[in-house]
């Protein structure tokens, strides 16, 4: 069964930290590209963050130093750990994971994608 499951979203002053987590089905995880993305209002996924299977993470120029992806191969979870905040990071974080070139390339045609999880960051 495919499956993502995002979580650990919420409310946050800026400046604060949150770490985001996502739970995927072995046939999405194993051997594949795991990818964080977010979605403005109105706006395409944007691509945040990305780890290879073998754990290389590339970032986004706007996250860089204050955002880090993992994974942990042995939960099949991959987690985004955001500190300094800002209120333009607010949007609805969704995870996927697959084939490098498909994580990465802009519209990042997956299979399906989960329900994603909504940071707030705001006094």
């Amino acid at each position: 069964q495919v499956q993502l499951v995002e979580s650990g979203g919420g409310l946050v002053q800026p400046g604060g930290s949150l770490r985001l987590s996502c739970a995927a089905s072995s046939s999405i995880f194993n051997g594949n590209a795991m990818g964080w993305y977010r979605q403005y209002p109105t706006k395409e996924l944007d691509l945040v963050a990305v780890i290879t299977s073998a754990g290389s993470p590339n970032y986004a120029d706007s996250v860089k130093g204050r955002f880090t992806i993992s994974r942990d191969n042995a939960k099949n979870t991959a987690y985004l750990q955001m500190n300094s905040l800002k209120p333009e990071d607010t949007a609805v974080y969704y995870c996927n994971g697959g084939p490098l070139v498909v994580a990465v390339t802009p519209p990042f045609r997956f299979g399906s994608w989960g329900q994603g999880t909504r940071v707030t960051v705001s006094s």
